[in-house]
């Protein structure tokens, strides 16, 4: 996604299309591996004059809030980050740590017993050891 067109999708989700917050979610949308706010940090500091993890965190914020990214606490205090919001599932590895999607179809989630409840948020997250990690550990 171009940074135009990254500036418009911001706009129609209630967002000014600053350049620290367009830098941000281009990363989000082009790189797709869940970043932390350091590792995004990390990554644009020496693209974005006077980035700050604070500011990378707020930015961050801004975009859940508005619906334009989702928070992601698989394990632990570690929140990852995506861009993409619609229906689908995480595959954490415990050994590479990557956070890989996979697609789930919204009938084929698990019905909680919850009659009278509305549900308004879902996550679906597995976790165990990726393709490219089992190759790995049986070369």
């Amino acid at each position: 996604m171009e940074q135009q067109q990254i500036s418009t999708y911001l706009l129609k989700n209630g967002i000014r299309p600053l350049q620290k917050r367009v830098k941000i979610m281009g990363y989000l949308v082009s790189k797709r591996n869940h970043p932390t706010v350091e590792m995004i940090y990390s990554d644009l500091v020496h693209e974005i004059k006077g980035l700050s993890k604070t500011t990378v965190y707020n930015v961050l914020n801004l975009f859940v809030q508005s619906g334009v990214a989702l928070a992601l606490n698989i394990e632990g205090n570690e929140i990852r980050y995506d861009a993409d919001t619609s229906t689908h599932g995480h595959f954490k590895c415990r050994v590479c740590s990557g956070v890989i999607d996979f697609r789930i179809k919204q009938e084929e989630l698990p019905k909680p017993m919850l009659d009278g409840f509305r549900i308004e948020e879902h996550h679906f997250y597995l976790m165990g050891v990726c393709s490219f990690c089992c190759n790995k550990i049986e070369a």
